[in-house]
């Protein structure tokens, strides 16, 4: 049957455009809006910066476990479905964080609220390839990552200012009940899919499928520069405030919080590279934004405010443009396993996000801000090794059943 793709300018790609922005906006705002308010964590709960951290990997670890129930979920009830379900809900858990009394017991929390997360990373990309059209496909996925940036961005700044005002559990209710509003909103417009039936696909199939990813080098490719950017994205963003805020520059708390609006930046970045990878090839503008992406680390190694804060603009740029990129190229390669191979991606991605996020902290706190930048520059360039060597023209897409 021929594919009913949604028309640019139709209602049905308005509306697609406009939901799946909203699905970035409330993930991402509560998924990071711990990171920029660590400080205010270490002092209610009297532990260390890099425990504090844990805040935000444990709900990318979650995200990590979620993907593999969302997987099969979305192809049994439905993209839109599960979407809805993942964000009404997920808005709920994070307003649940104010009940808390523990640091261990907020962590379980932030644990099973990335758990919910989950359903909306699984299945969005999947939704975008089998709904756009393959020419608009670069902007709508651009569309989406913009969210992402834009909610990670708003999610963090209002975190802060909320937390100046009532400590992290204004932050929690803040960012809880706007998510809330936003996912009734998506609930109301999204569309339902029309080249997807639900299926039940056997566990045996999808590990299967997902075997072959594993196994063929393009894909394992894609994910290990998945991992390694994201990681170093977190990374760069969860410690940057303790250098600002530290002895070297002592900047007031609100005008650290201004760092986030660097995120303006990415959605440049996605928005830019989205339209040129529907005209240029992917898999040559993912290593050029790679290079870029050192650059930007390298700016930062220096110590002066100037470009430490320049560095963080190209580092933010590249790190969406890679992002976009790579994702692209994972769901467009994947064939009839888009949603196996892009809850790879997913997992992977999240897992660099909580590793490295966690150990480059380490590195930060014991030998300072030269070694951790040195340490995410090594992380880089292995990923532009990756990609020179395994990610070129001509995917090798593998035969799934």
């Amino acid at each position: 049957m021929e594919a009913r793709y949604a028309l640019p300018g139709s209602g049905r790609y308005r509306r697609i455009r406009a939901g799946i922005l909203l699905t970035g906006l409330s993930i991402f705002a509560q998924l990071y809006f711990f990171q920029p308010i660590l400080g205010g964590l270490t002092s209610a709960f009297s532990i260390e910066g890099a425990s504090a951290s844990l805040t935000v990997s444990m709900g990318t670890v979650g995200m990590s476990i979620g993907l593999f129930t969302a997987v099969f979920a979305g192809d049994l009830i439905g993209r839109r479905r599960l979407m809805v379900v993942s964000m009404l809900v997920s808005s709920v858990v994070t307003i649940a964080h104010v009940l808390v009394g523990s640091y261990p017991l907020l962590l379980a929390l932030c644990l099973v609220k990335g758990v919910v997360l989950s359903g909306v990373s699984a299945v969005a990309l999947p939704y975008l390839t089998e709904e756009i059209a393959p020419q608009r496909l670069g902007q709508v996925i651009a569309v989406y990552l913009s969210g992402n940036t834009i909610g990670g961005m708003g999610g963090r700044v209002l975190s802060i200012f909320a937390s100046n005002w009532g400590g992290w559990q204004a932050s929690a209710l803040a960012i809880g009940g706007i998510s809330l509003l936003l996912g009734i909103v998506f609930t109301l417009i999204f569309p339902a899919s029309l080249n997807f039936t639900p299926q039940r696909v056997s566990a045996q199939v999808r590990f299967r499928r997902m075997r072959v990813f594993l196994s063929t080098p393009y894909f394992i490719a894609l994910y290990a520069i998945g991992a390694a950017i994201m990681g170093v994205f977190v990374s760069v963003y969860n410690y940057l405030s303790f250098l600002l805020e530290g002895p070297a520059y002592r900047l007031p708390h609100y005008l650290v919080a201004l760092i986030f609006l660097m995120y303006m930046v990415g959605v440049v970045g996605s928005m830019v590279v989205g339209r040129l990878s529907d005209r240029r090839e992917p898999s040559v503008l993912l290593r050029e934004c790679l290079v870029l992406y050192l650059f930007g680390v390298a700016l930062m190694s220096i110590p002066t405010l100037p470009t430490v804060i320049g560095g963080l603009g190209v580092h933010t740029f590249a790190f969406f443009a890679c992002h976009t990129l790579a994702s692209r190229l994972v769901s467009t390669h994947a064939g009839i396993g888009k949603t196996s191979a892009t809850c790879l991606y997913w997992l992977v991605y999240y897992l660099g996000s909580s590793v490295v996020g966690y150990l480059t902290g380490l590195v930060y706190f014991r030998w300072g801000w030269l070694a951790f930048t040195g340490v995410i520059a090594l992380l880089l360039a292995g990923a532009l090794v990756v990609a020179w060597r395994y990610v070129g023209r001509e995917a090798v897409v593998p035969a799934l059943e």
